[in-house]
């Protein structure tokens, strides 16, 4: 099957002074209802991760061999590159699964155009190693894996979240101002339809961090009727690419059934 192109990840970046201000009364919005977010000193310890491309060098992580080879699909977080995601793939592969891009580049968030390129490419990916996609979402990365899992569920084995605000109050974090400067519509107004707190019909596990300094862990734990199981890690929310715990966590979740 032939890859359709995918959608430029800048074509919904603001072009022109008046599409910028727009974006910017958009980010400006009052935050009445933003909240129940992360505490403030769990938002400094996120800077952590500026001093991570030190420590890794140094980092050795026991990776024991899959139990069962899985086909993965690695979906990064809001503004972020699949490069970020690198680390975590290459250990994964070290344990004997298939890992693959989600074909998008930067995530700028969610349009009709970039969902139907996904839809794409997990079909794409299904049919050439002929079996269910295990899809592995960060932060917005996990919103779009329960979406396209939503829509095609007999291609996908499991969607594993790692950070990912799919329950509660869409503004309890520190991120959607950015976020509606960014996409130009509101982080509880996607330009697709969709419920983001209904589960998809395939098993759906959270990993979350009461360590998270950018997304609520109660957004990103979720309830009961919205996920299967959720995992509690001691990460911050940047260290879900790369923290030994959230590593392994995702080795353990592959491996399980």
């Amino acid at each position: 099957m032939a890859s359709s192109p995918a959608p430029s990840s800048f074509e919904h970046l603001p072009s022109s002074r008046e599409e910028l201000l727009e974006r910017w009364e958009l980010a400006s919005e009052p935050a009445a209802d933003a909240r129940g977010g992360p505490r403030l000193r769990y938002l400094l310890g996120e800077l952590s991760h500026l001093v991570e491309p030190f420590r890794r060098p140094f980092r050795r992580i026991d990776i024991p061999a899959a139990a069962h080879v899985r086909t993965v699909m690695l979906l990064p977080g809001f503004a972020t590159h699949p490069i970020r995601m690198r680390y975590m793939a290459g250990l994964l592969e070290r344990a004997g699964h298939k890992v693959k891009r989600w074909g998008l580049g930067v995530n700028f968030g969610p349009t009709e155009a970039n969902i139907r390129y996904l839809e794409r490419r997990l079909v794409e990916v299904h049919e050439r190693y002929g079996r269910d996609v295990y899809l592995v979402g960060w932060s917005l990365g996990g919103l779009f894996a329960r979406e396209i899992a939503k829509r095609h569920p007999d291609r996908v084995a499991k969607v594993i979240t790692m950070g990912s605000p799919f329950s509660g109050n869409p503004r309890a974090n520190h991120a959607w101002r950015v976020y509606q400067f960014v996409t130009g519509h509101r982080v509880d107004q996607p330009p697709i339809e969709t419920d983001i707190c209904e589960k998809p019909p395939v098993p759906t596990v959270a990993l979350w961090s009461p360590r998270d300094g950018i997304v609520s862990p109660r957004s990103a734990c979720g309830r009961g009727c919205e996920r299967d199981r959720a995992v509690a890690l001691r990460c911050t929310h940047m260290g879900f690419t790369y923290a030994p715990e959230s590593i392994h966590a995702v080795l353990r979740e592959l491996d399980r059934a």
